[in-house]
């Protein structure tokens, strides 16, 4: 009998649903996994059959043959330990295969069996409820994160003896309840009422927050260029539930929402240093991942000693600034980001 559990990778800012399969094959015992995995996901091996025993499980002494499917999509990132792990358990016989009927299940896997945080998972769980899942199975530190997807149970678990012993129906956990919080802010915010003097340039700024318009500062340093940049964020409109949560999926699938955050409620203001490449800044690798003028999405771009930065640096920024997105092709493929956002730069006369 072959095992299925259901994950999910993350393309570029959307989710793809795999198929995790578990069968074994004749052999030494070990475990083989395919799928077009990496190589966090080829050291999934050593994780889950560690953490299948220190469950309180014996991990089956067979050659055991793991298929991500499709195998098409690439894989990344150590997330499938824990559907792994669950299709081990369903294999073995020490659950059965309707337990994790409906069910995604996502998450990382200590070597004692706990579960860690996993990155993407407010993606994850959107693309759970597209393809009908009844509920997704996520770290309990990411709870709060998918619980900003509506009509989607959550199940938050700590260690996989948990989710064992709630699937095996002993301990059942309770689904995760969102408790609405005023979330902090991505970065300390700056008044306006805080800047002393240079009416002139507040009075544009103001025009520019108004009208959503790049702005270029030019004076001495120390005349207060960046304290009235880092300031511009807090006399934009504040964003709506939907921006809100196009920024965050952002943050998540880049990984740098910041902790105790489901969601990001003010706008972003990023202000990388003139020595970026234009993959940092418009985003790229082997795999596309956002950059910084995605990250600043609905939010302000600052670029701090403009005439520092590279002539094909500040070329790229060329068509996003006019289309609002960016497309970035490879070889594997093309994906696109979105960059609606506001430029502001400094630079000394």
């Amino acid at each position: 009998m072959i095992a299925r559990v259901y994950s999910c990778a993350v393309i570029g800012l959307d989710g793809v649903v795999v198929e995790v399969e578990v069968d074994y094959t004749s052999g030494f015992p070990g475990m083989t996994i395919v799928g077009l995995p990496d190589a966090a996901i080829q050291e999934s091996r050593e994780r889950v059959q560690a953490a299948v025993r220190n469950a309180g499980v014996p991990f089956p002494r067979k050659r055991l043959v793991v298929n991500l499917a499709p195998a098409s999509v690439r894989k990344e990132g150590p997330t499938y330990d824990l559907p792994i792990a669950l299709g081990v358990l369903v294999y073995t016989g020490m659950l059965s295969p309707e337990a994790a009927e409906g069910t995604m299940v996502v998450g990382e896997l200590s070597l004692d069996g706990t579960v860690r945080h996993a990155r993407g998972v407010l993606p994850m769980a959107a693309t759970a409820r597209q393809a009908g899942f009844k509920r997704i199975v996520v770290p309990e530190v990411d709870a709060a994160e998918a619980s900003l997807i509506p009509n989607l149970e959550i199940i938050p678990v700590s260690s996989l003896s948990m989710l064992y012993n709630h699937l095996a129906g002993r301990v059942p956990i309770p689904s995760y309840t969102r408790i609405e919080v005023e979330d902090s802010p991505l970065c300390p915010p700056t008044d306006f009422g805080e800047v002393k003097g240079q009416e002139h340039v507040k009075r544009a700024l103001e025009v520019a927050a108004a009208g959503g318009h790049n702005i270029l500062m030019m004076g001495p340093p120390g005349a207060g260029k960046t304290l009235l940049a880092r300031a511009l964020p807090g006399i934009l409109p504040k964003m709506t539930f939907e921006e809100a949560l196009d920024v965050t999926r952002i943050y998540s699938v880049a990984d740098q929402l910041p902790a105790e955050t489901p969601l990001l409620r003010n706008r972003p203001f990023r202000s990388p240093h003139h020595t970026i490449s234009h993959a940092g800044l418009v985003g790229g690798g082997n795999w596309p991942h956002p950059g910084e003028i995605s990250l600043a999405h609905h939010g302000v771009l600052f670029l701090d000693e403009l005439p520092e930065f590279g002539m094909r640096v500040l070329e790229v920024l060329r068509q996003p600034l006019e289309d609002k997105f960016v497309t970035i092709s490879r070889a594997q493929g093309s994906l696109t980001f979105p960059a609606n956002f506001q430029l502001v730069g400094a630079m000394n006369p």
